[in-house]
């Protein structure tokens, strides 16, 4: 098995995620290139200072703009958003592998009763009268239902009827998320957007051991690093720790992972086969290491397996979103700053979308980081790139 040093294992996955070095991906094109490298990217609604998604891309393709992710997702619909690591972005191609998720929501959506006449009303009127939202489909009144897409565990509530049966259609596959206001979301018919032969393929893996090892392949890849441990990486995917090992297992069995070990690390790492070459190039110092300051967003794949993070880095980051405001360490929305190869500290900051500003709360270094005049200048370019993504023509920094 291959000995490699952490610096060698950071640098790896720094040069694989496109965040150290000369810019991997660029414009609208290289973020629908992430996207296909990462499998997904995590999405939530919360816009402090961008969405994670947003962010996530931000601090990966050059030139990236809001406006790029919308349209991949709603004109040109070569990406999708629905469910994988939680909501999640994943590229249209992948629509086959999730066939058995809407397969069990439909067969789910069969066991209320009432719903499929609601779901007839909702898809004529769609039909009819094109994209609504909740607050626009002409179902009136509550009805009790659950998700079967939840990631916490099936519950069941009384919920309004029209959100409810949209939701329902969405997770069938009958409806796509047309566009989205703010955190509003607007359906529209599946058929309108994809053909029938996308639509009706069915799982191109033959079973739930072929469709673990590609699931878990995506996530590997979208880290680029990952060991056989517990991890939030995992999340979304139903296995046992048992399971779990056996696709390990078969995977370097048939050549599509391979182990290394790291040194002062417990255990191998995996990464993906074709990815030999680019740890290679790290190995042989062929690799571009000019360093540039990144704002990771709190989901970010990077971030995915903060346990590994720590053991790598020595950075310990926590999203403190829902954390009560009193025992918050640093903040509500807080971004890990990455400066070349190590972390540095992480920034909290807003827009503020009445003023066009944006409001640097605060910046905290890491103990052993020295405030020197690169450092600081790859601060300033950096909050200003943050502010122009926001559309912001101001910046309100914090006293010293």
């Amino acid at each position: 098995m291959m000995l490699i040093t952490k610096e060698q294992a950071r640098c790896f996955i720094l040069r694989k995620q496109g965040l150290l070095g000369k810019h991997r991906f660029i414009g609208k094109e290289g973020a629908s290139q992430y996207v296909r490298q990462a499998g997904c990217i995590q999405y939530d609604p919360v816009d402090v200072c961008g969405k994670n998604a947003e962010l996530t891309m931000q601090s990966r393709v050059r030139g990236f703009t809001k406006k790029h992710l919308e349209e991949l997702l709603y004109k040109d619909r070569l990406l999708v958003d629905y469910v994988d690591k939680e909501l999640a972005i994943w590229p249209r191609e992948d629509w086959p592998y999730f066939a058995d998720y809407r397969n069990r929501s439909q067969a789910h959506g069969q066991t209320f009763a009432g719903l499929q006449e609601l779901e007839d009303q909702a898809i004529a009127y769609i039909r009819a009268h094109g994209p609504v939202s909740s607050d626009t489909l002409p179902i009136e009144g509550k009805i009790f239902w659950h998700s079967s897409m939840h990631w916490s565990g099936n519950w069941e509530k009384e919920s309004q009827a029209a959100r409810s049966v949209l939701e329902q259609l969405y997770t069938d596959g009958v409806l796509l998320i047309h566009h989205k206001s703010g955190s509003r979301k607007y359906y529209d018919l599946a058929d309108k957007y994809f053909d029938q032969e996308l639509l009706k393929a069915q799982n191109p893996c033959p079973d739930e051991q072929s469709f673990l090892q590609w699931r878990m392949l995506r996530r590997i890849g979208a880290v680029g690093l990952l060991w056989d441990r517990g991890s939030s990486a995992w999340l979304g995917i139903r296995m046992t720790t048992e399971q779990r090992r056996e696709a390990f297992q078969l995977l370097q069995a048939q050549g599509r992972i391979q182990a290394v070990q790291v040194e002062g690390i417990r255990g191998p790492m995996y990464l993906l086969a074709e990815d030999m070459p680019l740890l290679e190039e790290v190995l042989s110092s062929t690799v571009d290491t000019q360093p540039r300051m990144e704002f990771l967003a709190p989901l970010d794949p990077m971030l995915w397996d903060r346990k590994l993070v720590e053991t790598l880095w020595g950075f310990q980051y926590s999203w403190e979103i829902y954390t009560p405001a009193a025992k918050r360490k640093y903040g509500y929305y807080v971004l890990p700053i990455l400066y070349g190869q190590n972390f540095v500290g992480r920034i909290e900051a807003a827009a503020d979308r009445k003023d066009d500003t944006l409001v640097v709360k605060n910046i905290w270094l890491e103990p052993d980081v020295r405030r020197t005049k690169r450092l600081e200048h790859a601060m300033e370019m950096s909050i200003k790139r943050l502010a122009r993504f926001n559309s912001c023509k101001g910046i309100v920094l914090p006293e010293e």
